[in-house]
């Protein structure tokens, strides 16, 4: 019988939203499993950073600033990582936002923003990812939605919408791709402390009354989310495709 083996030494994974937050601690946990690292963030010194303390981990690692909801720029990337490793194993598209505004409120140009990044960003770079995953026969890809993307919230519509697409995409693509030995994955966190959270989450209200929702009564921590994406990166879940995990605490099982 074969054993599972978390095992990504030698996989090059490319990781958007890799700079902060739960792309930074994904980057890491990839790294710390073996994988090499394409840095992926629209801020080169953030990037930079990044990759040096990859690098000093004794893995490689390649900064490439990207503007994920610009083809040209997704393009770059995918030929840029394809000049230095020969191939892509792995795609994690963490990179994100949310605006926050009652729905009356929104303009077109709010809504395009967090489409352009949450939804249509992902399925470029998914395609254009998945374009080398076909011809080399095999790939790893992660979406990161939201336990959003599952239920409702308020003054957060086109985050909502953008997730519950995240989703929906997945399965999709899962499969067209799954005869390409493409496995298309997703994790849906719930509220993890973040930099694109952290104002909300300081407040002691705010806390108070999430934290009340969650059955763990905590909020979740980022190595734990990077832990689903380090399993579905690696060939114990080669049989795993079209799923979402949810990391929440035991907020949708309500």
């Amino acid at each position: 019988m074969k054993i599972p083996t978390f095992d990504l030494t030698n996989k090059v994974a490319i990781v958007t939203g890799a700079t902060k937050g739960l792309g930074y601690g994904m980057a890491l946990a990839l790294a710390q499993a073996g994988a090499n690292i394409v840095v992926v963030s629209r801020t080169p010194a953030d990037c930079d950073r990044v990759a040096f303390e990859i690098k000093s981990m004794g893995r490689d690692a390649l900064a490439l600033p990207t503007d994920v909801s610009n083809p040209e720029s997704i393009n770059n990337l995918v030929n840029k990582t394809l000049e230095k490793y020969e191939k892509i194993d792995i795609l994690v598209n963490n990179a994100g936002t949310a605006i926050t505004k009652k729905a009356e409120d929104l303009t077109e140009e709010n809504w395009d923003h967090v489409m352009n990044i949450n939804l249509k960003g992902v399925f470029m770079l998914t395609q254009a990812v998945g374009r080398v995953m076909i011809d080399q026969q095999k790939g790893k890809i992660i979406n990161i939605a939201s336990i959003f993307g599952f239920v409702g919230d308020k003054s957060v519509l086109p985050y909502l919408v953008s997730k519950g697409g995240v989703l929906q995409l997945t399965r999709g693509l899962a499969l067209e791709w799954a005869r390409y030995n493409i496995q298309v994955n997703a994790v849906a966190p719930g509220y993890v402390m973040t930099p694109m959270n952290e104002k909300e989450l300081n407040d002691e209200k705010v806390y108070n009354y999430i934290t009340k929702k969650i059955p763990m009564r905590r909020l979740g921590e980022i190595h734990e989310i990077a832990g689903a994406v380090v399993y579905l990166a690696s060939d114990a879940a080669n049989y795993v495709t079209g799923s979402t995990i949810t990391v929440d605490g035991g907020w949708l099982a309500q």
